[in-house]
């Protein structure tokens, strides 16, 4: 069978063999009292469809911040790795602030966060830019500061200026690398925005996310829609990892040896 079809054809069945999996714990493992702990699949859908536009609204509110948040940790990744790649005494004196911003748990930042901004949107694309900023910044000031020597020794005999050198060979250059920690951004954004919208959501307006509607469930013990929405949560992640792994390849593809195809 073709490679390509396979691709998709083994994840389905493993997806059936899951589902008849969860069947079969809850036919044979589960005690009676206890099968309400875990829903079955036809209740999920039936979950889907009755509280569909309430995880409708709640999934639009989660990407919006999620995208805001991730829009923001990647424009201000470039910008701070462009800084820090200019001299190793920058780096040295920045980096260890960037790791004391990466190590503070969103626990305790949420907490501050409502204080300053409010809870709400802007609570969560915060929270959703500190989480996804760091991988960012690290991987694109790590590409830009490995450019190899021999071409930035052949810019400086051909009398380039810093820009030209910056922008012509150390930013192409370092494309891999930022893609890399754009996949890692990507998969963090949405986990970002739907912890910060738990920590510091509002369902003011109706505009709650999934983080605030996965305790209001949680609290009412409505067990299906809760598992509704991980899954919307999951596929949720599953698109915006999907889009940087296409943005990635139609940007390296034609040029990165990653891309090329291997000499047999």
């Amino acid at each position: 069978m073709n490679r390509r079809v396979l691709t998709f054809v083994l994840p389905a069945l493993t997806g059936v063999l899951l589902i008849a999996a969860l069947y079969a714990v809850r036919l044979w493992v589960l005690r009676a009292d206890q099968r309400f702990l875990l829903p079955a699949p036809d209740a999920i859908a039936r979950a889907f469809v009755e509280y569909g536009p309430q995880l409708g609204s709640a999934t639009l509110s989660t990407a919006t911040g999620a995208f805001l948040g991730f829009a923001a940790a990647v424009v201000g990744s470039v910008i701070f790795g462009l800084i820090l790649s200019l001299s190793p005494l920058i780096r040295a004196s920045l980096y260890p602030w960037l790791m004391a911003l990466q190590l503070t748990p969103i626990i305790v930042v949420a907490p501050i966060l409502i204080l300053w901004a409010g809870p709400g949107l802007m609570s969560v694309v915060i929270i959703t830019f500190l989480i996804s900023f760091f991988p960012l910044v690290v991987n694109t000031t790590q590409g830009l500061v490995s450019t190899d020597r021999l071409l930035v020794d052949l810019f400086r005999m051909g009398r380039a200026t810093r820009l030209q050198q910056i922008f012509l060979l150390r930013v192409p250059a370092a494309l891999p690398y930022f893609f890399t920690g754009l996949r890692i951004a990507a998969t963090l954004a949405p986990i970002g925005a739907i912890a910060g919208d738990a920590y510091a959501g509002s369902s003011a307006g109706g505009q709650g996310g999934l983080g605030f509607l996965s305790l209001i469930y949680s609290a009412q013990f409505k067990i299906p829609a809760l598992f509704a929405t991980a899954l919307v949560s999951c596929l949720l992640g599953f698109l915006f990892a999907g889009a940087v792994v296409w943005l990635s390849w139609a940007v390296l593809h034609r040029w990165h040896d990653a891309y090329q195809p291997k000499d047999s």
